[in-house]
């Protein structure tokens, strides 16, 4: 108990002392511009900063953050979901191929002695619009 609560003081001093720092971090003072005209040279020299450095921030994200985690999302769904579905189909449709084809073939003689003239082809009627 001794030995959290000296850790736990540690750990706010540290906190205490490292937040001065933080302000230090910044190297140039950004200046509020007076005029029109200095606003509008500032306008521009960061238009011009983001036209040149964004495509390359934006490609850098895109590469580095983006797709990362969309690769890790479809592995995960891959290897847990789809992997499993796609199995349990294929046995199903292994199952089912045999009744599939036998309920095919009865359908097809079923229509061929119903309708005689159904029998032929698309391109045999096809032609026979044409003559």
């Amino acid at each position: 108990m001794k030995k959290t609560k000296s850790l736990a003081i540690l750990i706010i001093f540290g906190l205490v002392l490292s937040f001065p720092g933080f302000s230090f971090a910044q190297t140039e003072n950004i200046e509020i511009p007076e005029t029109l005209e200095e606003a509008r040279e500032l306008g521009e020299e960061v238009v011009g900063v983001g036209k040149k450095e964004l495509p390359g921030v934006m490609e850098r994200l895109w590469k580095e953050d983006v797709l990362p985690v969309w690769q890790k999302m479809y592995d995960w769904f891959y290897n847990n979901i789809w992997f499993k579905v796609a199995n349990l189909l294929k046995l199903e449709v292994e199952k089912r191929k045999s009744i599939i084809g036998e309920e095919l073939k009865k359908e097809t003689q079923e229509v061929k002695e119903e309708l005689p003239g159904v029998t032929k082809s698309l391109w045999e009627r096809f032609k026979e619009l044409w003559e």
